[in-house]
């Protein structure tokens, strides 16, 4: 099967193969059909299995076919984090290639830590494709410089925490806007056929997909996609448990740095304070070691995924809202200072190692109620996580336990 037999990415089949990216992947294979054919999509499938290209090749296709005008974009994508935005607008622009750029499919970054006055002027440029991130996305269409009359497709990315909690209002109220309901940023001239949504994310639990209903078109069930859930976990990561005591969590953080000597490593968080405090321990031992979390600058949060990735550091700390939709190349050992109690959360960690069909490694670290906590998950995901215990500056297998009998 290739991308052309599916319908979509012939003209962009050049560049997907500059990647090696010659077939599609499962998610692409039952998507892109659905897609090209008009329908909307609650898409859940495992990170790192092509869910970006799953919607972003239809939906480039479709635009390619015909001349774009209009004082609106055509393609909205939104996202929670600005590191994602990012992420998506520079695979949009590696798709597009020469076919992006004045007079062709123009795109734009819309995020709310870049000045709104250089945004408000690559919007007079009218791009066809915009990608950004909720409250920023809001604020520009409240103040009428962001239209969406003309707008045929619409993107959730990560769309379980689009409607979580903090991000939930903005969401609603975009999505009001949007369907031409709220005020004239949104209205919709007569001859403009119905939007098309696809939502997405690596896990979109029930309570998620109640939230998302009002958005998609049709019976919401009906619109469910699932693909590559847990096997993706069994099959591309290994999953080991380190029993430590709270207050050496982090003396055992650097011990298992030192063992395994992991390439890059992502370290999880629950909280921006433990992520600072745990890269100043590791800074103190003289560990080439990052951070990321939400509360840090545009600049510093850039910086810090740039040394990761040009190998100034090898480590980097993060939390789980920071570190959503991250593909970071060459991610080998994922690493949790603490273990949450909803398999969801579990899986966004372990999903930024594995992907592409290569092996990842994801640890946990945890006393003896979160080693209790991550045994439920365990039978809950289906999947082995091995105790493993730190000896003489080596990773090994507990010794089975002597009854003596």
């Amino acid at each position: 099967m290739t991308f052309e037999a599916l319908g979509a990415g012939g003209s962009m089949a050049g560049r997907l193969g500059e990647r090696g990216i010659r077939e599609p992947t499962e998610v692409q294979r039952r998507a892109i059909p659905r897609l090209l054919g008009g329908e909307d999509l609650l898409l859940a499938s495992a990170t790192g299995t092509g869910k970006t290209f799953a919607y972003l090749l239809p939906f480039l296709s479709r635009l390619l076919e015909a001349a774009q005008d209009g004082d609106s974009p055509a393609l909205l994508i939104v996202a929670p984090t600005y590191e994602l935005c990012s992420q998506i607008k520079g695979e949009v622009d590696f798709l597009l290639g020469a076919k992006n750029g004045p007079g062709r499919l123009s795109s734009l970054l819309l995020i709310g830590s870049a000045p709104l006055s250089r945004q408000i002027e690559g919007l007079r440029k009218r791009p066809v494709i915009v990608v950004g991130s909720p409250g920023r996305l809001l604020e520009l269409a409240r103040g009428g410089k962001l239209r969406t009359g003309r707008l045929r497709f619409l993107v959730l990315d990560e769309a379980d925490r689009l409607v979580s909690a903090e991000l939930r209002a903005d969401t609603a109220a975009l999505m009001r806007l949007t369907a031409g309901t709220a005020g004239d940023a949104g209205e919709r001239s007569p001859e403009q056929p119905p939007r098309q949504t696809i939502a997405c994310s690596a896990t979109l639990p029930p309570w998620s997909r109640e939230l998302l209903a009002p958005f998609v078109r049709g019976n919401p069930e009906a619109a469910f996609l699932e693909c590559s859930g847990p096997e993706v976990l069994r099959r591309d990561i290994e999953h080991w448990a380190l029993f430590s005591e709270s207050r050496r969590k982090i003396d055992t953080l650097r011990s298992f740095l030192a063992a395994a000597r992991p390439g890059r490593a992502l370290v999880f968080t629950g909280r921006a304070e433990e992520a600072g405090r745990t890269l100043s321990r590791l800074q103190f031992r003289h560990i080439a070691a990052g951070g990321l979390w939400g509360d840090m600058d545009k600049s510093g949060r850039k910086q810090a995924l740039e040394d990761l990735r040009r190998g100034r550091v090898r480590v980097l700390v993060t939390t789980d809202l920071a570190a959503r939709g991250l593909d970071i190349e060459g991610l080998s050992h994922i690493i949790a200072l603490d273990v949450p109690e909803e398999g969801d959360a579990y899986i966004h960690r372990a999903g930024r190692t594995g992907r592409a069909g290569k092996r990842g490694l994801m640890v946990s670290i945890g006393d003896a109620e979160e080693m209790r906590r991550l045994a439920r998950l365990e039978k809950r995901l289906g999947i082995t996580i091995y105790p493993k215990e730190l000896y003489g500056g080596k990773i090994l297998a507990p010794e089975p336990f002597e009854t003596g009998l």
